[in-house]
This record gives C-alpha cells, sequence and structure tokens, in this order.
C-alpha cells in the first residue's frame, strides 16, 4: 500500500512494514469494532484475550484517542491563544476608550468655539479621530511582521505547511481599524453634539 501518515503531522510520512508474527510471540491485536456498546464490545474482547493470553494483561486504547493525544498541544495552544486575543482585544478598547475620553475632555473648549465658527459633526468628528487613527495605522505596521514571525516560527514545527496569504493580515487589519474607529467614532460623535454654550461655559 501507499506511504500514511500514521504519526503526528509534526512528523514527515515515513515507510511503515506491516507484517504478522508468530501466535506465541505477538502482544498486540487491532481491532475493527462496530457494535454501538463499546463497554460491552471491550468486555468480550477482555475475556477472549485472557483465555487466549492469561499470561499477558489486557491492555487497550482507541485509535481515535491516540491520534488526539498527538494534538494536545496544540489544540491547548489554541486555546490559551483564543482567551489571551480576546483579553488583549478588551483591554486594547478599554484602554483606547480612556484615552479618546479624557482628550475629548480636554478639547471640549476647542470643540465649542469649532461648532460656533461652524464646524459641522464630520468635521469634528474628524478631527478627533485623525490622531488616533494615525497611531493605530502604526501599531498595525509594527504589529504585522512580528505576526507573520511568530506564525511562520509555529508553522514550521509541521512537517507540512500551508503559505501565511497576505490577506489574512488585511482583515485582521480592517477589523483592528474597524473596532478602533467604532470606538473613537461613538465618542466623538457624542462630543461633537454637545451644545457649544454648554461646552464654553466658565468652570
Amino acid at each position: 500500500m501507499k506511504d500514511f501518515n500514521f504519526q503526528s503531522l509534526h512528523e514527515k510520512v515515513k515507510p511503515l512494514s506491516l507484517r504478522r508474527g508468530d501466535f506465541d510471540a505477538f502482544n498486540k491485536i487491532t481491532l475493527r469494532l462496530q457494535s454501538p456498546d463499546l463497554k460491552r464490545s471491550v468486555q468480550e474482547i477482555a475475556t477472549i484475550w485472557n483465555e487466549i493470553a492469561p499470561q499477558r494483561p489486557f491492555l487497550y486504547s482507541f485509535l481515535d484517542q491516540a491520534f488526539n493525544r498527538q494534538y494536545q498541544k496544540d489544540q491547548r495552544f489554541g486555546q490559551i491563544f483564543s482567551i489571551f486575543g480576546a483579553l488583549t482585544i478588551i483591554i486594547a478598547c478599554l484602554g483606547l476608550f480612556g484615552l479618546v475620553t479624557y482628550s475629548i475632555e480636554k478639547r471640549m473648549k476647542e470643540i465649542g468655539i469649532r461648532r460656533i465658527l461652524g464646524a459641522s459633526v464630520p468635521n469634528v468628528i474628524g478631527l478627533l479621530s485623525q490622531d488616533f487613527i494615525l497611531l493605530i495605522l502604526i501599531a498595525i505596521v509594527i504589529a504585522t511582521p512580528a505576526t507573520w514571525y511568530a506564525m511562520h516560527s509555529w508553522l514550521n514545527t509541521f512537517a507540512y505547511t500551508v503559505d501565511i496569504h497576505w490577506w489574512i493580515f488585511l482583515v485582521a487589519g480592517i477589523s483592528a481599524m474597524s473596532i478602533a474607529i467604532s470606538t473613537i467614532g461613538i465618542l466623538a460623535f457624542r462630543a461633537a453634539r454637545i451644545n457649544p454654550v454648554r461646552a464654553l461655559r466658565s468652570e
């Protein structure tokens, strides 16, 4: 038969010899179970095994569980990465929210003056957003090569890898920018809609 992958995908496909040994020398049997009652099937097999080879203990495992154990580390890494990724996004949004709120509070009088002089709401939103958007663009430019290097290093632990396509980073950048613009836009819109008289009143 053709070579097939009988180990983890971290390993390359290697030649495998399947041979039949002498009856007295056997220590493993591979069986395909069709019965839905696995517990009963295992008990019946154990009974037969103890009749044939009572000197050897009956130990068994399922093939799907053996394969799953090969990828437990990768699955755990994926779960941890997802949790910390979600926490990072939440913390970043909270930090951005606080920074934008503080910036708007410091510029309330400027916003009021601009509104009195005829600035529209979109103009004020653009004024408040441009500095933050520039910083986010710089962050994306810095994070993209670092992320590519980390993903490339992880994929290299597998024997057969896939290419990292450029559109993945484009989608991630657009998603990050959309979240940031939404956070900034809501606060900027609220600030731009405040009555200019209220913004200019003496404290």
